[in-house]
C-alpha cells in the first residue's frame, strides 16, 4: 500500500511539473463539515474545469487532494477551513502553489459559495470572492477568474458608430477601439461618451458582462450648419425657415431712428434752456411769468 501511495504521489507531481502554475482544489464544506451533496459535487467539478481552463494552469482535483491526505495519514488536513498554515501543508503535500477552498452557505435555494485562494509558499490568503449559485450574472468560471486573475475579469463592448473620426471615452478616459470597433473593459456598469466636433455627444451607461460581447449602436446627431449672406440672412432655406424681423428691429430702420431721437432731444434741451430762466432766477425777479 505504501508503494502504491508513493507511485500515485509521483505521478501527480510529474503531471503538474509541466504546468506554469499548479492549483489544488479542496473538498467543499458546509457548517464545518465536508459537503457531499450532489449539487455541491457538481459545482465543485465546474470550479475545477474553470481552473483547468486558465492558460498555463494545472489543477489538482478535490478527490486527488482527499486521496493524498488519506495516504499521508493526516486526517487533520481534511478540516483546514480558513487556516492558511493548514492549507499550505495541503498544497505542499500535492505539489501545488495555490490552494482553493470553498464553503457553502445560504438558506434554501439562495446559496452562496465563499471561495478563498491561499499561497502555499507564504501561507497567506491571496484573495477571496463569493459565487451566487444559480445567479444569472454569476458563474463558476467568472468566480475563478475573479479569484485567481482579477485583472482578466472583463467583458467586451463592440461599437457601431455611424460617423467616422469619433472619439470614445469610458469613465472619462479615452480608449482605442480595435479594427472591429471593440474594447475590453472590467465587468460592471461603465459610463460611455462618444464625441465628434460636428456632432452632439452620445452619452450612455452600459453594463459589461464577463466573457460576453455587448453591441453598442451609436447614432450621432449633427449640429445645424447655417450659411448666411452679407446681410446675415440664411441662404440654405431648404433646411431652415427664415422669418424677417419686425420693422423696428432692422438695423437700417433702428439706426437712423436712434440718431433722429438723439438730435431731437438735443434741440429740445436747447430751446428750453434759451426760452425759460432757471427757477432760482425766476424767484429773484418775482415775475409773474415764473
Amino acid at each position: 500500500m505504501q508503494v502504491r501511495a508513493i507511485v500515485i504521489a509521483l505521478c501527480t507531481l510529474a503531471s503538474v511539473a509541466r504546468a506554469d502554475r499548479v492549483i489544488a482544489v479542496t473538498p467543499m464544506s458546509s457548517l464545518g463539515a465536508e459537503d457531499k451533496s450532489a449539487s455541491t459535487k457538481k459545482l465543485l467539478g465546474q470550479i475545477e474545469q474553470a481552473v483547468a481552463a486558465i492558460p498555463g494552469t494545472k489543477v489538482v482535483k478535490s478527490d486527488q487532494v482527499a486521496e493524498a491526505i488519506k495516504k499521508a495519514n493526516k486526517p487533520q488536513l481534511r478540516a483546514c477551513e480558513a487556516d492558511a498554515a493548514c492549507l499550505a501543508e495541503v498544497g505542499k503535500l500535492v505539489g501545488a502553489q495555490i490552494v482553493i477552498t470553498g464553503e457553502v452557505g445560504g438558506l434554501g435555494t439562495s446559496q452562496v459559495v465563499y471561495l478563498g485562494a491561499t499561497d502555499v509558499a507564504s501561507a497567506h490568503e491571496l484573495r477571496s470572492t463569493t459565487l451566487s449559485v444559480g445567479a444569472k450574472d454569476d458563474n463558476p468560471s467568472g468566480a475563478v477568474v475573479r479569484l485567481l486573475d482579477p485583472d482578466q475579469y472583463k467583458g467586451t463592448l463592440r461599437f457601431a458608430i455611424d460617423v467616422t473620426g469619433a472619439t470614445v471615452f469610458v469613465n472619462g478616459s479615452k480608449v482605442a477601439l480595435s479594427p472591429k470597433g471593440e474594447v475590453a473593459l472590467p465587468v460592471g456598469r461603465q459610463a460611455i461618451r462618444v464625441t465628434h466636433p460636428q456632432y452632439h455627444d452620445f452619452v450612455k451607461f452600459e453594463d459589461v458582462e464577463y466573457d460576453q460581447t455587448t453591441d453598442v449602436k451609436v447614432g450621432m446627431q449633427q449640429y445645424p450648419i447655417v450659411e448666411q449672406d452679407l446681410n446675415g440672412k440664411p441662404t440654405n432655406l431648404d433646411k431652415f425657415e427664415y422669418t424677417d424681423p419686425p420693422m423696428w428691429r432692422r438695423w437700417y430702420v433702428a439706426g437712423p431712428a436712434v440718431v433722429l431721437l438723439a438730435v431731437g432731444a438735443g434741440v429740445l434741451a436747447g430751446v428750453l434752456a434759451h426760452d425759460f430762466p432757471a427757477a432760482d432766477q425766476c424767484r429773484k425777479v418775482g415775475g409773474m411769468g415764473c
